[in-house]
């Protein structure tokens, strides 16, 4: 069809027809049923993708083991940012070092890398391209599987879908350590998997709300494994130090600690990790050096920054015991001020390109501010947090907890401090941030309730906290002398009425 531009010349306009709008779906429904980085869950909104895009890249220009890997999801974040020719690119130096380094199962592992190719060329417009890259796949997996057509759920595939979750975001976790365990079925004495699930268990046995699921001793078990399998992995060496630290065997720690340095003097993780062990020994100094020397090495490491940012902080904390660190007159003042600014500085590049993810920096950002009394600064960052979607509750937790306490303390601001408490609380779990958030509560109430025992506020959040408890009978109590003084507060007519049909709901039982 034909139509006319703005000056009379005459130009071509496409029109998609139903028809190859029907193939566009046809050939969706087929990519839907891929495993490779595309099906696998954590898309846009959930990863802050600059900050993939730096870790990825370090890793491959550290020339790393499974480099392969690496390329592999920096398609996948580059097709997410609209960089598909650059995902392309990727995707043919992952099938490259594929063929070079894996000749004997090349095709084993080349179903994701053909995966991320069809959806590239998907996402381009290239049907016919997607499409041939589904015919590869189907003569692939037809000798490996019975099941799906275009794809194989073989070790290699839950593998490498482990470590792309496990890169990705916390909430994957989980998922990610099932896949570990599918791929050790089949491979029990493979490195690469026992390595994914002793790192799994390591991130999330420092989680609050699940540490409590995962025995310590799982995580040890398969890192000496690991260091069975293959005595120079240093990283494991490392993690393995970290948790033998936790169970006070120092010694061997220590050692262990020493070994991985001298094998890999270079490699940012294992003097990360390394730093880590020195500053929970209080070797501080030997800490900065140690991330300073891996900021070198990768200066856009977003966790880097957050770890020199901890270490600089411990060294405050101890600075402001110190009376003269409050007098601008004393040295101890202009140190106190000098690892402010550290501070502030290495937890702001920790969230520069993380805004989603790094939420600890965040709030790490936000107290050092207040203690500064920059609380104008401190109420930014809040706010911004506040706002984040799709958080881990236990962070979100930890988020109303810090926001809330600030607008008690600092603010006097008790409508917003208590609302925010009150979401922390209803954020039901048995962590440490649970039980400041009650703290904080029914210290606030009882201060409350000595001054003004008609308090309907008061009243009402001491009904709450009775209700988080599992006291019914005492909740009801409340919410009734609340609505005595607050007669028409939906907010407690609905929780009384709650209350009331779970109470009597029990006892007919």
């Amino acid at each position: 069809m034909f139509g006319h531009s703005a000056d009379g010349d005459m130009i071509r306009i496409k029109i998609a027809s139903p028809a190859s709008k029907t193939v566009r779906d046809l050939l969706k429904e087929k990519l839907d049923q891929l495993q490779c980085h595309f099906t696998w869950g954590p898309q846009k909104e959930i990863i802050d993708l600059d900050d993939m895009v730096y870790r990825l890249q370090d890793s491959i220009d550290l020339n790393l083991k499974y480099k392969a890997r690496s390329y592999n999801q920096l398609a996948f974040v580059n097709c997410l940012q609209g960089n598909s020719e650059e995902a392309i690119q990727n995707l043919q130096e992952a099938e490259k070092i594929l063929r070079e380094n894996h000749k004997d199962t090349f095709e084993r592992r080349s179903i994701i890398t053909y995966g991320n190719y069809a959806w590239v060329h998907y996402h381009m417009g290239e049907l016919t391209k997607a499409q041939s890259y589904l015919d590869k796949l189907e003569i692939i997996c037809k000798p490996l599987t019975d099941g799906p057509r275009y794809t194989a759920m073989i070790p290699e595939v839950y593998g490498e879908k482990g470590w792309s979750l496990l890169r990705s975001a916390a909430q994957h976790y989980e998922e990610a350590m099932e896949c570990f365990e599918k791929a050790l079925e089949e491979d029990p004495d493979n490195t690469e998997w026992i390595m994914g699930y002793a790192t799994v268990l390591f991130r999330l046995e420092s989680i609050p709300g699940t540490r409590e699921k995962y025995k310590s001793s799982q995580c040890v078990n398969h890192l000496q494994r690991v260091l069975e399998l293959d005595p120079d992995e240093s990283l494991a060496m490392v993690m393995l130090a970290l948790k033998l630290q936790q169970d006070n065997q120092k010694k061997e720690a220590n050692e262990l600690v020493e070994r991985a340095l001298q094998k890999s003097p270079d490699v940012p993780k294992v003097l990360r990790n390394a730093a880590k062990f020195y500053r929970l020994e209080r070797a501080v100094e030997k800490a900065i050096e140690l991330l300073e020397k891996a900021l070198g090495i990768t200066p856009m490491n977003s966790v880097l920054h957050d770890q020199i940012g901890m270490c600089y902080r411990v060294q405050l904390l101890e600075l402001f015991k110190n009376p003269l660190s409050s007098d601008p007159q004393y040295p101890e003042f202009q140190q106190k001020m000098v690892l402010i600014n550290h501070c502030k500085h290495h937890f702001g590049k920790a969230f520069e390109h993380r805004p989603k993810t790094a939420t600890k920096s965040q709030l790490d950002y936000a107290d050092i501010c207040i203690r500064n009394g920059e609380y104008s600064d401190a109420a930014e960052v809040y706010s911004k947090l506040l706002k984040l979607e799709g958080i881990r509750p236990e962070n979100m937790q930890k988020i109303y907890l810090q926001a809330g306490a600030f607008e008690m303390y600092r603010r006097k601001s008790d409508l917003n401090a208590v609302n925010l408490l009150q979401k922390g609380l209803k954020i039901k779990n048995n962590t440490h941030d649970w039980k400041l958030c009650y703290k904080h509560l029914d210290k606030w109430v009882n201060r409350k309730l000595c001054r003004d025992a008609h308090n309907s506020k008061a009243l009402g959040v001491k009904g709450f906290l009775y209700q988080m408890d599992g006291h019914k009978s005492e909740a009801i109590e409340y919410f009734e002398k609340a609505l005595e003084f607050d007669p028409s507060n939906e907010e407690y007519l609905s929780a009384l009425c709650e209350l009331r049909l779970s109470f009597e709901e029990h006892h007919e039982l």
